[in-house]
């Protein structure tokens, strides 16, 4: 009976079968390809070349070389850019993943009702469009009609009416950090939180027997325990603060002066001065590989660190 039921379900085993996963993935596959790897490859090798508006015209390119390289590395401006960029990602980075911190852990020891208003206001303000963020953040800041300029002068602090904000390179500075800080902190508090509630109470009631207060709970219990989440929140906020662009360019264009400038900006200020986007591909790819190298000796130290405990 089963010799007859296998041969009246002949299995297939072909070619065409064996191709029908990859055909299923293909779409997804080119459109990442089109998408994300064109533009890079074409990036990289307009670096190589000396392109500006006849060439983007014509077509006609000629291949230079590491000549924009050496252009950018001999500037002392891109070193000073570097040196922003840097100063920039970690200020932005230790006060994003502290108030993330601080917000997740509140948020766990509120009751239902709290913890619902919280996460709901986390969520409504990751949602905010980068755009009409940037924007609200211009008009509380503007010299004349701003909110905090009136409520600095409501306090009796005269010296703030009509102060122009954006005119002074540190206040611009403090003003794109708490913007992005702003935007960032939701993601990385709901995402810390939800790496919070996967912690056993038994092993915080066991360190409370122990007399273990709340700075050490969270040092030897729950820092260990979601510290893997920590770290790729962490690496990503790395990444997104290291390349923030649209909130720059929209407030300040990197200015007033260079205040503001980090290597996006300055990147697209080399390709839209004088049309050089031969230098201003080059200073992307430098970005990418100043930003992976950021993140390569950083994994190397976690990997490093996880072996000992190993």
């Amino acid at each position: 009976m089963s010799t007859v039921r296998e041969r009246s379900v002949p299995r297939r085993t072909g070619r065409g079968t064996a191709l029908w996963p990859y055909l299923l993935i293909a779409p997804a596959v080119l459109g990442m390809l089109y998408l994300l790897v064109y533009p890079l490859a074409r990036a990289v090798l307009i670096s190589f070349q000396d392109f500006r508006l006849r060439q983007l015209i014509l077509g006609d390119a000629d291949f230079v070389g590491l000549r924009n390289y050496r252009t950018l590395l001999n500037d002392p401006q891109f070193w000073e850019v570097v040196r922003r960029t840097f100063v920039f990602m970690a200020v932005n980075v230790v006060a994003i993943m502290v108030l993330a911190t601080l917000v997740a852990l509140m948020t766990e020891r509120l009751g239902k009702v709290g913890r619902a208003v919280v996460l709901g206001s986390l969520v409504m303000v990751w949602a905010v469009p980068v755009v009409a963020a940037t924007t609200v953040f211009q008009w509380l800041f503007h010299s004349e009609f701003g909110i905090v300029n009136e409520t600095l002068t409501g306090l009796g602090l005269d010296s703030y009416e009509g102060y122009p904000w954006f005119a002074h390179g540190g206040a611009a500075f403090a003003i794109v950090v708490v913007l992005i800080v702003w935007q960032s902190v939701p993601f990385a508090a709901i995402t810390l939180y939800s790496a919070l509630v996967t912690v056993p109470a038994e092993l915080y009631e066991s360190a409370r027997m122990d007399g273990a207060g709340g700075v050490r709970l969270f040092r030897s219990v729950t820092f260990p325990l979601i510290r893997p989440l920590f770290m790729l929140v962490l690496c990503l906020e790395v990444i997104w603060t290291f390349k923030a662009f649209v909130q720059i360019w929209v407030m300040t264009r990197g200015g007033p002066g260079e205040a503001t400038t980090i290597l996006p900006v300055y990147a697209v200020q080399k390709a839209l001065a004088g049309q050089r986007y031969d230098l201003g591909s080059a200073a992307s790819m430098l970005t990418v590989l100043l930003m992976s190298g950021v993140l390569v000796l950083y994994f190397r130290q976690l990997f490093r660190q996880e072996g000992e405990r190993l």
